[in-house]
């Protein structure tokens, strides 16, 4: 039992930071806007965490200095998309090596040092109750943030008028316009909250899962949330599944390679990727259902004037 305890909690911890980021793109890509530059803002939220938690010794302010990070990356991405009207597609990507190349010249100074980790937040009562209390009632405050934050998003988009709005944007973002909504602002709003996603599961890398900082330590984890939204079909429950079931396959490979399994660690190492691409071949193959529920707008840039 102790075992399976520790296992399902490492699943938990490695499925976080997959879970909010992925949450926080499928806000976006509903509004209709394909922000590629995912791994950047983890990235950038990794290293402000760690380099905040390490000068103010406090985990928390880091965790929220990881947030305001990605935010203000995403403002970035938001500004030459939805003002200057660039590429999104360009833009993603070259945020994405921005972060990463910005990231490792910030934080070359704290390679090595110690972390500060986030402590876990004990729910009284029920945090005793025997096995599902020390999974579900003691964890870090970033993974009761981010069921809050699936649980949120469907409530937001699937119950109220201001989702129905954004789901109008990102379905046709010209006729929203006709009617009146205010199309580059709410998209501006789906970035930046998809941008304090990232952030926050940047943050979660650097002081919760690996309270360290190490170059690059987002490995491809920003990708991986990419292909969850679509894996999810746009859908914030089914996120929550994808995010766990890419969570079970990182930490399995780990397990196997622990038990000495005899097959290359490389190709271990490979498997969630491995996963990724599975995953995406077979949504592929149905290629109604991904037309019905990829937002109609998405990628399109938008210009009033035109």
């Amino acid at each position: 039992m102790d075992m399976t305890q520790a296992i399902i909690l490492t699943i938990i911890t490695a499925a976080t930071p997959l879970l909010l980021a992925a949450i926080g793109e499928l806000v976006v890509e509903r509004s209709g806007v394909l922000n590629l530059g995912l791994e950047g803002m983890m990235i950038m939220g990794a290293v402000a965490a760690f380099a905040i938690a390490q000068l103010t010794g406090s985990a928390g302010l880091g965790a929220l200095g990881g947030l305001v990070a990605g935010m203000l990356f995403s403002l970035l991405f938001g500004f030459l998309t939805l003002t200057l009207v660039a590429n999104q597609v360009a833009t993603g990507l070259a945020l994405t090596i921005l972060g990463l190349g910005l990231s490792g010249m910030i934080g070359e100074s704290f390679i090595g040092l110690p972390g500060l980790k986030l402590a876990a937040v004990e729910i009284p009562l029920l945090s005793d109750i025997p096995v599902i209390g020390r999974i579900l009632f003691s964890q870090d405050p970033i993974f009761y943030t981010s069921i809050i934050a699936v649980i949120g998003v469907s409530w937001f988009l699937f119950r109220t008028r201001a989702g129905l709005r954004l789901r109008s944007i990102g379905d046709n973002h010209a006729s929203a316009h006709a009617l009146g909504i205010k199309v580059v602002r709410t998209r501006y709003l789906a970035v930046m909250f998809g941008g304090a996603c990232a952030g926050l599961a940047g943050a979660h890398l650097s002081i919760v899962y690996t309270p360290q900082w190490v170059e690059n330590m987002t490995a491809g984890r920003g990708w991986i949330a990419l292909a969850l939204v679509v894996f999810a079909s746009w859908r914030p429950g089914r996120v929550l599944i994808g995010a766990y079931l890419f969570g079970a396959v990182s930490i399995g490979q780990l397990f196997a390679q622990s038990r000495g399994i005899g097959i290359p660690s490389q190709f271990l190492s490979a498997l969630p990727y491995l996963a990724t691409i599975a995953v995406l071949v077979v949504i592929s193959l149905n290629r109604r259902m991904t037309l019905i529920n990829t937002p109609a707008s998405l990628g399109k840039s938008f210009v009033p004037e035109r």
